[in-house]
């Protein structure tokens, strides 16, 4: 018999070790930071909407056209102009910026263990009622609604769902039985109740642990997470995952998911902001701060994708390619 899932889905704020991987020792964050969104390049904002306004029931807070030179200096692509939503999931703000000349779609044959993955973990309060209202717009990944088993006391009864959008980016459905996870998390008064985190597939856990921490983001937790629930969860036979969640100060999480099995992940990949394929994790640093910031990435090699800081903003990659909006509004 195949060993149990362990912890993938635990509240980062929380989040426990019960297995042999040992928890990195925690620090004081290098700058006070809060992740502000994630945002997710679309090909068609009209077709994206359906999904996140009329069935997940995200809140629009604000929409406007981005097409002066300024956002095309920030994006790296000349003449760039773009339609950007902004909407609201409780405490927790996601961005859906529609390109008016369309880059690369995603792969039909990407997988969870691709260095490109990215997705949202976006928590409800009854993970069937909402797996069956996404189902007409999307397409699984998960074999099904997966819970943990009761024999892991962390996570035990934490059900969870993978599935595409009609772009092919990777969402999460997860749903906390009373007494885990964040106590908001137990409202029941809506179907979505907010964002707890964004994970992302890495390379080399220690190398994305020393780049986040220098953004404010330190380490909550980790855990081995293996067995045919992971299996089924993420549909990458024979998963064997270390996961390593990250906090700011506030804000969603950012969880790292480094594939120990199987090693074929497809390689990182540098994408355009108009690619489909393209998420934006967007940390707030104090203003003073962000000029120092960038600097130190510089000096360090850390690719760039805007030029410099344009209009208090800065977009980096990360060492596995996912792209970072540093900026000093938000915080």
């Amino acid at each position: 018999m195949k060993p149990a899932l362990t912890i993938l889905i635990v509240p980062l704020a929380a989040c426990a070790a019960p297995t042999a991987v040992p928890t990195a020792k925690a620090h004081e964050p290098a700058t006070p930071a809060r992740v502000v969104s994630v945002g997710l390049t679309v090909a068609d904002l009209d077709r994206a909407r359906p999904l996140f306004v009329d069935t997940l029931r995200f809140a629009p807070r604000d929409e406007r056209q981005l097409c002066d030179a300024t956002f095309a200096q920030l994006v790296a692509l000349p003449g760039a102009c773009a339609h950007r939503l902004a909407l609201a999931a409780g405490d927790e703000r996601i961005e859906l910026t529609d390109f008016t000349v369309d880059g690369r779609a995603p792969s039909p044959t990407s997988r969870s263990n691709d260095l490109t993955f990215q997705h949202i973990a976006i928590v409800v309060s009854d993970l069937d009622a909402a797996v069956a209202q996404v189902a007409p717009l999307t397409r699984p990944i998960s074999a099904g609604p997966q819970t943990i088993p009761q024999s892991n006391p962390a996570a035990g009864g934490i059900r969870a769902y993978y599935f595409r959008d009609a772009d092919g980016h990777s969402l999460e459905l997860i749903w906390y039985p009373p007494g885990k996870g964040d106590p908001r998390w137990q409202r029941r008064d809506r179907l979505v109740l907010g964002v707890d985190h964004t994970a992302i597939a890495v390379g080399d856990t220690a190398r994305s642990i020393a780049f986040y921490r220098q953004l404010g983001l330190d380490v909550a937790g980790e855990s081995l997470n293996e067995g045919i629930e992971q299996e089924r969860l993420s549909g990458v036979p024979g998963a064997r995952v270390h996961i390593t969640g990250l906090r700011a100060a506030a804000g969603p999480g950012v969880e790292l998911l480094e594939y120990l099995a199987p090693r074929d992940g497809a390689p990182a990949q540098l994408d355009r902001a108009n690619d489909a394929t393209r998420w934006e994790i967007a940390v707030a640093v104090p203003r003073e701060t962000l000029p120092r910031l960038a600097a130190s990435l510089r000096a360090q090699g850390v690719p760039f994708v805007s030029p410099d800081i344009v209009d208090g903003a800065l977009l980096v990659r990360d060492p596995d390619g996912h792209t970072v909006r540093l900026t000093s509004e938000g915080l």
